[in-house]
């Protein structure tokens, strides 16, 4: 837009009588931004805030309680299965002698040089994980890494 003389005069009477700028834009039929560019190279008055404050000013907000420490993630376990938590542990009752668990021998070690498929419904007494030998770089064995990773079909072949 081009500002004449008799263009920035309207524009600083409709500022003057404390329109928005969006209004004002309507009434010359130029745009808001244009509007506030002009309005600020002119150094007009600053207007006031379009949003509106109580007259009262609001009491402080009650204190809120500690924030509980953030639990960390778990990592998903099987891509395609959703993880359920165990149920809750029952309440430990008062004896003499402590409870000793025993794991089976047979159960394989999850680290990093194990697959970590796993196997059975987690929180079951059968659950376990695979325990093979993983593929270099991967978490899982050759078996299950083919079932895990699966190369996306090529889209051309839905084309009509």
């Amino acid at each position: 837009m081009d500002w004449t003389t008799e263009a920035i005069e309207r524009l600083k009477a409709l500022w003057a009588e404390g329109h928005s700028t969006a209004e004002i834009g309507r009434r010359m039929g130029i745009s808001k931004n244009a509007v506030v560019g002009k309005a600020h190279r002119l150094n007009l008055s600053a207007r006031p805030s379009p949003i509106r404050r109580d007259a009262m000013p609001r009491p402080a907000p009650a204190p809120r309680a500690p924030r509980p420490a953030p639990v960390p993630m778990q990592r998903l376990v099987q891509p395609t299965a959703i993880r359920q938590a165990p149920p809750p542990a029952p309440p430990p009752q008062a004896s003499a002698a402590p409870v000793v668990r025993s794991f089976p021998s047979a159960r394989p070690r999850i680290g990093a040089r194990s697959c970590c498929w796993p196997i059975g419904e987690p929180g079951t007494q059968g659950f376990r994980f695979c325990g093979a030998d993983p593929m270099a770089g991967k978490p899982y064995c050759t078996e299950h890494a083919a079932l895990a990773y699966v190369k996306p079909r090529d889209r051309r072949e839905d084309a009509a």
